[in-house]
């Protein structure tokens, strides 16, 4: 073992032999590790740039690269930077009708269920089914020979009786005669007196009897007893009727006039009043099931004297002439009645009302062509024009058209509409997305006042 020292600044031998091999293995490693680090750059590269392409081409897709404010500002989605297209018309004055809607039933005025009243053979019908008949048309014949057999009986009972009492009144003439000479007593004059008013009696009962078989004679040809529209036959000839019979033969309802039935709620009842008691006519028109299509106009007839506890109403009758028949019995229609009307009343059209968080509000105009949302009070609608009891005044300019795009201090531009579809009769109405024409003061007031 050599002990001796080692001076740090000459290497032996030993020592260069034993650092050699770690420098040979630095050597080798970078040789081996050194291709995976460059391929992940690539690749990281690669994203970076599809990024920022895609970045760019977003920019520019969204109109950030254009140079215009205008464009910008609508690329950014503000819908106060834009102008929107609207058609806008005036508050006016005016008078309106304040109507009550109610559901109604279509009622006959008149209904009749047609039956015999003597018993027999029906040996035949004179009527269409669904025909319009009128009162005393004939209806049925009933087999009428049981019945002239009978007149004929009591024609003859009556025959006989009126002889035996022409023979007692003769016989009472010639006692009294005799009485006056006394040569009878006053007995056998009065006997004589009291078998003329037995005859006499008689004589009437068989007169009654004459008349009943006339009248049963009557009944065998079934007339009808009211003018209106026969419903479907319950009876063929050839059966045997009765007058307990419960179904009849036939139905007459009368169609014309026609009557519709139908309840408003109770709170109603002291206008409804007042206006009957005014004298004036109640105006009510009734419409179709889905309310759309207007069937007929009539008049307010009566009304029930109480009110339904149950449901708090009270029924009105209105009477139709229904002259072209498009009233039928039993139908469903709902009913719209005047009960009054308002004057001077501050108006705007119905297109006008919106409704939303601020519940119900109109988009009124200002004088930098910009909308407020202002908030209303709706009073009576009569179809395109509805009552504003509060919120705005008369002359004010409110959105009708377009408002779909509006919002609190939106910019617009006033457009005729009518003006709009004369210059392209094959486009439809006014689109708040399309680019609007030209506008002046005429068109507005043209517009405000269609």
């Amino acid at each position: 073992m050599n002990d001796q020292p080692r001076d740090p600044g000459k290497p032996t031998e030993q020592a260069a032999e034993w650092r050699a091999p770690p420098v040979e293995k630095v050597d080798e490693q970078p040789a081996l590790t050194r291709p995976v680090p460059r391929t992940r750059h690539w690749r990281w590269i690669a994203v970076v740039v599809l990024v920022i392409a895609a970045a760019v081409a977003a920019w520019f897709w969204f109109g950030g690269g254009t140079a215009d404010p205008a464009k910008a500002a609508r690329g950014k989605g503000d819908p106060n930077a834009r102008t929107v297209p609207v058609v806008a018309a005036p508050v006016r004055k005016g008078n309106i009708a304040v109507y009550i809607d109610a559901l109604g039933t279509v009622t006959p005025r008149s209904m009749v269920v047609v039956r015999t009243r003597v018993d027999g053979q029906l040996v035949s019908v004179a009527f269409r089914e669904g025909q319009d008949v009128k009162a005393g048309d004939l209806l049925a014949q009933i087999d009428p020979r049981p019945f002239e057999v009978m007149l004929t009986q009591a024609n003859g009972q009556m025959a006989r009786d009126q002889a035996q009492l022409k023979n007692a009144q003769v016989d009472l003439e010639r006692y009294r005669t005799l009485l006056a000479q006394d040569s009878i007593s006053k007995q056998q004059v009065d006997t004589q007196e009291a078998l003329v008013r037995q005859y006499q009696g008689t004589v009437a009962t068989d007169q009654g009897a004459i008349d009943n078989a006339r009248l049963q004679l009557t009944y065998a040809r079934i007339t009808a007893p009211i003018s209106g529209r026969v419903g479907l036959r319950q009876v063929d000839p050839g059966n045997m009727v009765h007058a307990s019979d419960s179904n009849g033969l036939v139905t007459i309802a009368q169609v014309k006039p026609m009557t519709v039935i139908y309840p408003v709620p109770e709170d109603n009842v002291p206008r409804i009043v007042r206006r009957t008691q005014s004298g004036e006519e109640v105006a009510v028109h009734v419409f179709d099931r889905a309310g759309r299509t207007k069937l007929a106009t009539g008049r307010l007839l009566t009304f029930d004297n109480q009110i339904d506890t149950t449901t708090g109403t009270v029924k009105l009758k209105a009477e139709f002439p229904n002259l072209d028949g498009v009233l039928f019995p039993n139908q469903f229609v709902n009913v719209r009645m005047a009960v009054e009307t308002r004057v001077d009343s501050t108006l705007v059209p119905t297109a006008a009302i919106q409704r939303g968080a601020p519940g119900t509000f109109v988009f009124l105009v200002r004088q930098d062509q910009t909308v407020s949302v202002t908030p209303v009070k709706v009073g009576a609608t009569e179809g395109e024009t509805t009552e504003i009891q509060s919120g705005v005044e008369p002359g004010n300019l409110v959105v009708v058209d377009g408002a779909d795009k509006l919002r609190e201090g939106s910019k617009i531009e006033m457009i005729d509409p009518n003006a709009r579809q004369s210059a392209n009769p094959q486009k439809g109405p006014l689109r708040s997305d399309k680019s609007p024409g030209g506008k002046d003061g005429q068109g507005r007031r043209s517009t405000g006042g269609g």
